[in-house]
């Protein structure tokens, strides 16, 4: 049973990296979602090696009882599903500040450092447009008074120029 499993793995990352497409140079546009109210976010990627990227994201979000910038790097690796889908993965790390108003009324801020990561999947079109929809799992380190010490899951989807 060891080898048949082991026999399936070796198909599947052998045949994956024969059908790998390759991705665009360059994209950016938007990414949109937050974990607790609305973001957005302005979206760069760049293609370091055949299958894997860097993307940069630079973003504003606005919650129930707070504002806040947020700046992310991610590293991804990309695995072709068919023709144009594609799916990916990877980790990251970002910085964030944000203002909160407490129930008094009274202005405070913090900033902190999140870890993060992302799996998602990607559609290419023919023409210089690339669509995603992606999670983004984000682990804040930041003052627990104002809850960005914890774990959010920040669901976005993505629409990118391709150049």
């Amino acid at each position: 049973m060891k080898k048949v499993i082991l026999i399936a793995v070796a198909f599947v990352a052998f045949t994956s990296v024969i059908q790998g497409q390759e991705i665009s140079k360059n994209a950016i546009g938007l990414r949109l979602g937050d974990s607790d109210g609305f973001g957005a976010s302005i979206s760069y990627q760049r293609a370091i090696m055949e299958n894997n990227r860097l993307e940069f994201n630079f973003g504003w979000s606005d919650g129930k009882n707070y504002d806040g910038v947020k700046l992310i790097g991610l590293y991804q690796w990309l695995w072709n599903i068919d023709g144009g889908f594609n799916w990916y993965t990877g980790p990251g790390i970002g910085f964030a500040s944000n203002r909160y108003k407490d129930y008094y009324g009274h202005k405070h801020s913090d900033g902190f450092v999140i870890l993060t990561g992302t799996v998602g999947i990607e559609y290419s079109f023919d023409f210089p447009l690339l669509l995603s929809l992606d999670v983004r799992p984000e682990l804040g380190f930041g003052g627990s008074a104002y809850d960005n010490n914890d774990l959010d899951f920040d669901l976005g989807l993505g629409v990118r120029y391709q150049f």
